[in-house]
């Protein structure tokens, strides 16, 4: 191609020249000058047109390229940001995920990661802040709780107010997440003390034993501070990516994230609970964790908002029927939720039976569902259960010391009455021999007796046989007597 194109320069060329000699005698010498020179020109500039021409060639590819690549960047920004609607497993986006992030934060109210211990004494526990300052992608602002230490840096006179209640956790690096995570429940404390980069905390009652052995041995040197104790729920256990089904109810458990964070002092029930949170249920299940998804066969509607007035400090959020009594939750309108036919929905069993006794659904499926856990609650339960149990560990301490006398006291007994006894075997013994001896000298005795007996009988006999002859020879003497 280039050699054709050097060919026709050549030819134009020798064209050119042959013209100009033909116009000689018709042209003069400076018509003939401009157009050599303009031919000249033509040719010369040629070369860096075609270079110009090739550049522009080169840069409109480049242009189109970028324009598909800004369309798929645009394409893919959108499908990040508000998700894909196609995918039903990672169709979420960047708001969802914010939106969902967000709901996590305000549940778990302001925190204060990344506090390392520095002492702790008499029980005065004093912590400092050495959160690291993280990069964070373009147009992502910090969260106002992850912000608190470059607050702090930045001249804030305390990094927790004073006197508030806090939460602490031990935080512990973890497989796959750059940032340690709170593991262990380290108690409960009150901020006596606090400055721009350090906080002092007491305990706000008696920690347990594990608790006390991980602030003392030093197992927890990193802590995180929570205002608020985090909420109970379902989606942390769900493994990433795996959406609600008809035999999983929130979506496939996490079995060994479960296993993992439940390894130690949790009994195999609770874990079973955990695994089985949203499958189907079975019949020995308890009420309280029996779900029913029901189908509606008609058109049904269900008032939510109550008609009593009052203020949510006097009485909570809802009536005694449950209805809502604060407008941020009602409904409006007509105070009703209206349900079409052929609508599903998931309700406690209570509820399911109510409405298809009413016939207005049908049963569809049932779902075990574990019940969530209100931390606050449980804390406070184990904290008066320990204190009762202290209190019971005296009074048993203080009934087996009693017993213990009582046993020292019975052995003691038991030693001398068996010493008694021994005496009273002896002396028994002797008796015994005693009355064989009295028993022997008795017969003797008796036989003794029998034998003067009849002796006496014998003599008293003789004695009355002497007497009637003495009578007689008295007689005898009478009569012969004038």
């Amino acid at each position: 191609m280039a050699i054709a194109l050097l060919i026709l320069i050549i030819v134009l060329v020798f064209v050119a020249g042959f013209l100009l000699w033909k116009s000689r005698d018709s042209w003069q010498w400076f018509h003939i000058t401009a157009s050599a020179i303009t031919f000249l020109l033509s040719i010369i500039f040629l070369f860096p047109t075609a270079e110009t021409l090739k550049s522009r060639t080169a840069w409109n590819r480049v242009k189109e390229e970028l324009e598909v690549r800004l369309a798929r960047i645009e394409i893919e920004q959108a499908t990040l940001k508000y998700g894909d609607p196609t995918d039903p497993v990672g169709g979420r986006g960047v708001l969802d995920m914010q939106s969902e992030l967000q709901g996590y934060a305000l549940d778990a109210g302001r925190r204060w990661p990344n506090l390392r211990m520095q002492s702790n004494n008499g029980g005065s526990i004093v912590l400092a802040s050495v959160a690291p300052q993280q990069e964070l992608p373009p147009g992502v602002e910090p969260a106002a709780a992850d912000a608190q230490p470059a607050a702090a840096a930045a001249g804030a006179q305390t990094l927790i107010p004073q006197d508030m209640v806090v939460y602490g956790f031990a935080e512990t690096p973890q497989p796959g997440i750059t940032v340690p995570v709170p593991t262990f429940f380290l108690g409960e404390f009150r901020v006596t003390a606090s400055a721009a980069s350090q906080v002092t905390l007491t305990a706000t009652g008696t920690l347990t034993g594990p608790q006390q052995q991980a602030i003392t041995s030093g197992q927890a040197q990193s802590w995180s501070l929570y205002e608020l104790l985090p909420l109970d729920g379902h989606a942390p256990f769900i493994a990433i990516g795996s959406e609600p089904a008809d035999d999983a109810l929130f979506g496939r458990v996490d079995e060994e994230l479960v296993k993992r964070l439940l390894a130690s002092g949790v009994s195999q029930t609770t874990i079973d609970d955990y695994l089985r949170d949203g499958a189907r249920s079975k019949q020995d299940d308890p009420p309280a964790t029996r779900w029913v998804k029901v189908e509606f066969v008609k058109p049904h509607s269900i008032v939510v908002d109550s008609t009593e007035k009052r203020d949510v400090l006097d009485g909570g959020f809802f009536d005694p029927a449950g209805q809502a009594v604060d407008s941020r939750l009602q409904r409006g309108e007509d105070g009703a939720v209206k349900f079409k036919t052929g609508t599903q929905i998931i309700v406690k069993e209570e509820a399911a039976d109510e409405l298809i006794d009413l016939g207005v659904a049908k049963l569809v499926d049932t779902y075990f569902v574990r019940p969530l856990n209100d931390y606050r609650f449980i804390l406070r339960r184990i904290r008066l259960r320990l204190a009762e149990l202290a209190i019971r560990k005296q009074e048993l301490e203080y009934e087996q010391q009693v017993l213990n006398d009582a046993i020292a006291a019975t052995v003691a007994m038991l030693a001398a009455n068996q010493e008694t006894k021994l005496k009273l075997e002896q002396d028994v013994a002797k008796i015994e021999v005693e009355r064989n001896a009295i028993a022997q000298y008795s017969e003797e005795v008796k036989d003794q007796v029998a034998e003067t007996r009849q002796r006496l009988i014998g003599i008293y006999r003789s004695n009355v046989d002497l007497e009637t002859q003495l009578q007689e020879i008295h007689l005898g003497i009478e009569n012969s007597l004038p």
